[in-house]
């Protein structure tokens, strides 16, 4: 499938409006692992980046160039329709259109973009700060002009939930959607009512973004679709299991000084093999042999 064929296929799927689960990655490891499971997407966190690569908080300390070097990553070890999650764009208008090329051409089907004022946090953090709603439509005007493929899509986030309410927020969102957001995504939302209220206000593809433990109730991606939601995201469900993970297999070897496989809590050496491609490569290897 080309990247043409994906796109346009990615963009039917949204379209569809029936609740299509995003798992976030935070690098190509993660990306497989995702497809490997059944995934139909994968969104590339900025969190998941920021956490992983650099061991920091989401306070924008991931930059355009590390999330293009991560996108071209994953790009060239899955065949899933690649969310990137591209925070405030970078900087301006002008930015944003370089932004939207370099993602673009480093393997991105689409990208997010939000409100807030730079330095941006976490969208469930509190003490956020938002631009005006007109300088954001700017943006998402730019990163659509910029596109090279009609079918990569746009995604217009607003924070403004906890900053300036939730009937502000709805009020950008038709505003993002009017300068041209082929998805909208009302971040942090609290209450039920909220999640359906923003159902019900858009005919626009939505996203919805679930952080376990975060401000938005969840409930069964199934009842998301039906309320007519286009992607359930669960951006650092990866990142929050591995994290367990190497604490539980970590912790078990510094108390007991030996771990195996059998145990239950590190996979496999012929998975791991298995996940990275080497059978495949072993064989591609065996036609080049002299």
């Amino acid at each position: 499938m080309t990247h043409a064929e994906r796109r346009a296929a990615f963009r039917r799927t949204v379209e569809t409006r029936r609740g299509t689960l995003l798992a976030g990655a935070f690098n190509a490891m993660s990306a497989r692992v995702i497809e490997d499971i059944g995934f139909e997407a994968v969104y590339l966190t900025g969190a998941g980046v920021t956490n992983m690569a650099l061991g920091l908080p989401d306070f924008s300390y991931a930059g355009l160039n590390e999330i293009a070097d991560h996108t071209a990553r994953i790009r060239d070890v899955v065949a899933l329709p690649l969310v990137v999650d591209a925070d405030t764009g970078f900087g301006n208008a002008m930015n944003v259109r370089h932004t939207v090329k370099v993602l673009e051409r480093s393997g991105a089907d689409a990208i997010q973009m939000e409100d807030q004022a730079f330095p941006k946090k976490c969208g469930h953090f509190d003490g956020k700060a938002v631009i005006s709603a007109a300088e954001m439509a700017s943006k998402i005007k730019a990163a659509v002009d910029a596109r090279e493929d009609p079918d990569f899509l746009v995604i217009g986030r607003t924070d403004a939930r906890g900053v300036e309410g939730f009937e502000a927020a709805i009020e950008r969102a038709h505003r993002y959607a009017e300068a041209g957001a082929d998805i909208l995504f009302v971040e942090a939302m609290t209450t039920m009512d909220e999640i359906t209220a923003v159902a019900k206000a858009f005919t626009k593809p939505l996203l919805i973004n679930i952080v376990v433990g975060g401000k938005t109730p969840a409930m069964p991606v199934r009842a998301f679709g039906e309320m007519g939601y286009s992607l359930v995201l669960y951006a650092n469900t990866a990142l929050q299991g591995a994290v367990l993970g190497m604490q539980r297999a970590l912790g078990a070897l510094k108390k007991d000084g030996l771990i195996e496989e059998k145990g239950g809590l590190v996979v496999g050496f012929a998975e791991r093999q298995r996940l990275v491609g080497k059978p495949g490569l072993d064989e591609l290897a065996k036609g080049y042999a002299t």
